[in-house]
């Protein structure tokens, strides 16, 4: 069955052009305009992506993302953020909350579609191993979508697992920027400065002390390493 991609946009017209490109993609499409309704439509039924707008009627959108993120039920869901709010703070802070890529408006349908792709690309691949471990404080289960540091779980979101799951392929080798983006997005990745630091920022605050086992090459990149 294809993916079903929620859209919470409080305008109509930006509503049914997302639902027909996407639909032409051959995704299930439901719409919301508000929060509220949003909320009632996937406590039924969960989406396996997100294309949320920030200014909702009801409730900021930033709220929204926040308390999907805090719901272990949803907070793996996949969020592409459309919002006619293009500046790079606001971009920054999406990124930080956990949404997974940043659209604005207005937007390309054909770029969006292509940005839903690659998220839910990115999201759905899982290396053939079950697990790597480095040293005796992470383990990666690629299979179960996993993360356990120090003995507890740790929730991530697809972006931030990739990461972890790229510097923890070959520990102590050096992934500058560009090959980080290229391994996320491939062509279609988003050109958002400071995307991988933003995203780096929000994985090393969940890592808590092993978050030291990350390093940053100062203008290449980031690898890991005990």
């Amino acid at each position: 069955m294809s993916a079903l991609i929620a859209i919470v946009d409080d305008e109509p017209d930006i509503v049914e052009l997302i639902s027909l490109n996407l639909e032409r993609a051959g995704f299930r499409v439901k719409s919301f305009y508000d929060a509220r309704s949003f909320y009632e439509g996937i406590a039924s039924q969960s989406p396996d992506l997100v294309v949320l707008d920030l200014m909702l009627p009801d409730e900021d959108g930033i709220e929204v993302c926040k308390r999907l993120r805090r719901d272990k039920k949803f907070s793996e869901i996949p969020i592409v953020i459309l919002s006619a709010r293009a500046d790079e703070l606001d971009k920054v802070v999406g990124l930080e909350i956990g949404a997974d890529d940043y659209v604005t408006k207005p937007f390309s349908p054909n770029e969006l579609v292509a940005r839903v792709k690659a998220v839910l690309r990115r999201n759905s691949k899982r290396g053939e191993s079950d697990i790597i471990r480095i040293g005796d404080f992470l383990a990666i289960d690629t299979k179960k979508y996993e993360v356990v540091i120090g003995g507890k779980k740790v929730d991530l979101t697809a972006t931030e697992f990739k990461i972890i799951s790229l510097l923890a392929s070959q520990s102590g080798i050096v992934f500058s920027r560009d090959q980080i983006l290229d391994y996320l997005w491939g062509t279609e990745k988003a050109v958002i400065d400071r995307t991988i630091d933003v995203h780096m920022k929000n994985l090393r605050k969940k890592m808590g002390t092993a978050s030291s086992y990350i390093k940053n090459v100062r203008g290449i990149g980031y690898k890991l390493e005990v």
